[in-house]
């Protein structure tokens, strides 16, 4: 099954502990950091040691006195984390509607979930999820209507359920399948094989895989990783990305090493196959260096050596989707701020462009049953084109209404693809579009007890700072009254050109019941409105995505959504982020903040795992002119002594993609210098990563936010008994 992302969602990073280099000049003294009780109005936070330590960045110096809370192995570190969660859970403990609120959302999502099938020869694989369990299920059946039987369940795997099953895939011939294995919400992999006809696991074992897929050919594939890493496996810089063959039923030690550059330790080495799997596509990018594109080099027939297809690496984007002969399919962004797809002839190195750019965003493209499916992006919702494999134009497939449809994967003698369709108030759908009859039918919809005509979803475009329209989706239960006295939750993302679409979470359901309003902000530096609305929320112009922000809080207000005193505040990685870079902004528009595995140390966020490969969006503490802008937005950085609203910060110990040292630093800075009577709490989860590493994890994290926030807004929900 071929896809092709265009959305690269943030890969990962974060600090070490104590790494020092020659930028900045580092100054400090030694002393024991400690934790003990101090008192405030309502809480006793834990006192966190402040301990002197001074950077200069470019003529100017930085203090970091908490920097000892980047050390995550160090037993100091652990005893702050566990008196930080003391305080939180005690206090989240008093919250007395917290278990209701915990109830309501398992009743909601105790449903079974299905994922779209995926075919390889006479058997269709999928994931069902019974309703409650903390990791979906592999199943597989012989034909569409043949009787179900389980592959891979990934519950029985850890006592706790969060081992994950990361990856799966099938080779061609479909007698083997590499499987990915992720621990605790970790981003480091570990693959297996498996005999698809026995179902029972070989000896191979492969370990340090990152940013890696299975590419087969014959029997046996490509995979990506590193080099075991020195010190902290969840902290420790990561650096060169190698490319490996591993033949199926040997060692790992036995691997080849297919690619490597090591005057290049920071690069991204990824590699796929075509369906046919004469092609070996080896891309590369290199984010560290600021640029956002990539490059391509393709194997021919087991040849044994890489030829440029694009050689050097530009702030151009190119994808393979698959071959056609002698030439590839590629998704380019090249002269297309919104892309285009285009021909590459193998044999004489010329291009052709078969569909060109449009005003719409060109977001997704898949070749299955000899059709190309091209998914666009206009005002933030999908439209689904069929052409041929020259690029003619010949239908567009009629989906149910505005919204998000995803899936339309396949090999090239499918007659049938599958896809979900799903908006806010739509639970994802699975249809079956027949080729032939161009013609899609409902294949499986989801059991949820859920009435959508009690709900209502509006698209509004606001202004922005600088008068950009932003669109903006706001969703809440029929009949409310707009007399800004709505409990409402903001959430935003804006950055990676990771574009938030339209989709139904069960999660949110308990909230709206609550008479909540739930506004999703689709701001600059995401991939809304193609590359140049990227281009508008990153780097130099990363304000322009804290102005969206405070903008959409500020048309809730003015349209009478909400109050100031009904405001809340949400986002992650990226988004938690934002949440802290707008609530130093203006810490008097909202009334309570959740900033989840946030990026909050701006200046030191590329010297973990593999951090460097934000710096194409953010720019680098080591240039001067991005470090001057980064310090000025950096949400450590810029915290006042002032009152700030309540502010329940997430993080998990396992998290290695955006290490939680970064969210450490900022409660502790936070909780010192915090002047008004909200809390400031932090939730460190354990054994779990960058997200919930299973259900149950994701259901009590999100009670506990919903919690946090009509508790502190002095709003009792009523649950029915």
């Amino acid at each position: 099954m071929k896809r092709l992302f265009l959305t690269l969602v943030m890969l990962s990073t974060i600090f070490a502990a104590y790494s020092q280099q020659k930028k900045p000049i580092a100054k400090k003294t030694k002393k024991t950091p400690v934790t003990t009780p101090v008192s405030s109005d309502k809480l006793q936070y834990p006192k966190t040691q402040k301990i002197e330590h001074t950077d200069t960045y470019h003529g100017t110096t930085v203090a970091d006195p908490y920097r000892w809370l980047e050390n995550d192995t160090a037993k100091a570190v652990k005893d702050w984390v566990t008196a930080e969660n003391k305080v939180t859970f005690s206090y989240l403990d008093k919250i007395p509607y917290r278990k209701d609120f915990q109830k309501a959302i398992e009743k909601v999502y105790n449903y079974p979930k299905y994922s779209a099938p995926f075919r390889k020869g006479e058997w269709f694989y999928f994931y069902k999820n019974d309703g409650l369990q903390n990791q979906s299920v592999l199943y597989r059946q012989q034909g569409l209507t043949g009787v179900p039987e389980m592959v891979i369940d990934p519950n029985k795997l850890s006592p706790d359920g969060t081992t994950r099953l990361s990856a799966f895939s099938l080779s061609k011939d479909g007698n083997y399948a590499g499987i990915g294995l992720s621990k605790g919400g970790s981003d480091w992999q570990e693959y297996y094989v498996m005999d698809t006809k026995t179902k029972q696991n070989l000896s191979d074992k492969l370990e340090w895989v990152k940013v890696s897929g299975m590419a087969w050919q014959g029997n046996g594939f490509y995979y990506s990783r590193y080099p075991k890493p020195e010190g902290s496996e969840l902290a420790a810089k990561n650096e060169n990305h190698q490319v490996w063959f591993h033949q199926v039923g040997t060692a790992q030690s036995a691997d080849k090493l297919v690619f490597e550059d090591k005057n290049n330790l920071q690069r991204f080495h990824t590699v796929q196959t075509t369906e046919d799997e004469k092609f070996v596509i080896l891309t590369i990018s290199d984010r560290s260096k600021g640029l956002d594109g990539n490059a391509v080099y393709y194997m021919d027939d087991f040849k044994g050596r890489f030829e440029p297809m694009i050689q050097e690496i530009t702030n151009n984007s190119y994808g393979v989707i698959d071959n056609d002969g002698k030439e590839l399919i590629v998704l380019t962004n090249d002269g297309a701020p919104n892309y285009k797809i285009v021909r590459f002839n193998t044999e004489t190195s010329a291009w052709k462009t078969i569909i060109t750019e449009k005003s719409a965003v060109l977001t997704n493209a898949t070749i299955a049953g000899g059709k190309l499916f091209v998914s666009y992006l206009q005002d933030v919702t999908n439209h689904v084109y069929v052409y041929d494999l020259m690029g003619n134009l010949e239908n567009e497939i009629q989906l149910p209404g505005p919204g998000t449809a995803s899936g339309f994967g396949g090999d090239k003698d499918d007659t049938f693809v599958f896809y979900t369709f799903t908006s806010f108030t739509y639970p994802p759908t699975i249809y079956k579009y027949d080729i032939a009859t161009k013609k899609s039918e409902v294949f499986r919809k989801p059991e949820i007890q859920f009435n959508p005509e009690d709900y209502e979803t509006k698209q509004v475009f606001y202004p922005s700072k600088d008068n950009t329209k932003i669109p903006m989706f706001i969703t809440y239960k029929k009949g409310m009254k707009l007399d800004g006295n709505n409990v409402t939750l903001l959430y935003g993302y804006g950055g990676f050109n990771v574009t938030l679409n339209p989709s139904f979470s069960p999660f949110l359901i308990p909230f709206l019941d609550q008479g909540g309003v739930y506004a999703q902000a689709n701001l600059r530096g995401g991939g809304e409105y193609g590359e140049k609305w990227h281009e508008q929320g990153m780097k130099l112009k990363k304000q322009n995505v804290f102005d969206d922000f405070i903008s959409a809080g500020e048309y809730l207000i003015s349209e009478k959504y909400t109050s100031k005193e009904k405001l809340a505040i949400r986002g992650g990685s990226n988004g938690g982020l934002l949440v802290g870079a707008v609530i130093n902004q203006r810490p008097d528009l909202f009334k309570v903040a959740i900033p989840q595995v946030g990026v909050m140390d701006m200046l030191r966020f590329h010297k973990f795992t593999i951090g460097w490969n934000w710096i194409a969006d953010y720019g680098s503490a080591d240039n001067a002119e991005e470090f001057k802008v980064l310090y000025g937005y950096s949400p450590i950085h810029n915290i006042k002594e002032a009152a700030y609203p309540a502010t329940l910060i997430t993080t998990a110990d396992h998290d290695d993609r955006v290490v939680p040292a970064h969210s450490f630093k900022y409660a502790a800075t936070l909780q010192e210098k915090q002047k008004g009577t909200a809390p400031v709490l932090i939730r460190v989860d354990v054994n779990s990563g960058h997200g919930a590493s299973n259900t149950q994890k994701n259901i009590e994290t999100t009670a506990d936010i919903y919690s946090f926030i009509f508790y502190n807004m002095n709003v009792k929900p009523v649950f029915p008994q």
